[in-house]
């Protein structure tokens, strides 16, 4: 009866969500940016057991008042590797890249940094995590905070990732 309730909970929850369509299919490449002035303030995803993959989806918030300054980093981790990323000079991340590799059930991240005219580095906190292995993960940006880094780890019996993110306040 448990796992009933779960599956209804789960199919509801991801049938409820207003981001669907995924930025994503599963093990496909994920691109996303946000657009010109903004940096991401919500993630969602969602794993699946038997593609051992998740699809995710993102939602973005004004952050600029000009024009910004933004490049793509180099691959933040190899597969089934942790990592910690923080986007560097008070930058902010405006988009995530990835792939998914069906050999090791992983992906390799890099990451979208922009930089405004006002750093944003100022009262910054880890979120913790905010999944466990297989199940639904949601991140929403505290009041006045921005996304300026991630850490995640891997687990090979799950083949899945935990994620916890990191987000400050403009100076």
């Amino acid at each position: 009866m448990q796992v009933i309730v779960g599956l209804l909970l789960w199919i509801t929850v991801v049938s409820a969500d207003p981001l669907e369509p995924w930025a994503n299919d599963f093990d496909q490449v994920l691109h996303y940016e946000c657009q010109s002035h903004e940096s991401i303030n919500l993630i969602i995803s969602v794993h699946d057991n038997k593609c051992e993959d998740r699809v995710w989806d993102f939602a973005c918030q004004d952050t600029f008042n000009g024009p910004r300054s933004c490049y793509w980093t180099g691959y933040a981790n190899d597969f089934d590797q942790e990592f910690t990323f923080v986007c560097p000079f008070g930058s902010v991340l405006s988009g995530m890249d990835s792939y998914h590799d069906d050999k090791t059930e992983d992906r390799r991240w890099r990451f979208l940094c922009c930089q405004g005219e006002t750093a944003v580095q100022h009262n910054c906190e880890w979120s913790g995590y905010v999944n466990d292995f297989d199940m639904y993960l949601r991140w929403d940006a505290p009041p006045n905070h921005y996304l300026v880094g991630a850490h995640s780890y891997h687990d090979n019996s799950k083949e899945d990732r935990r994620w916890s993110y990191y987000s400050c306040e403009k100076n």
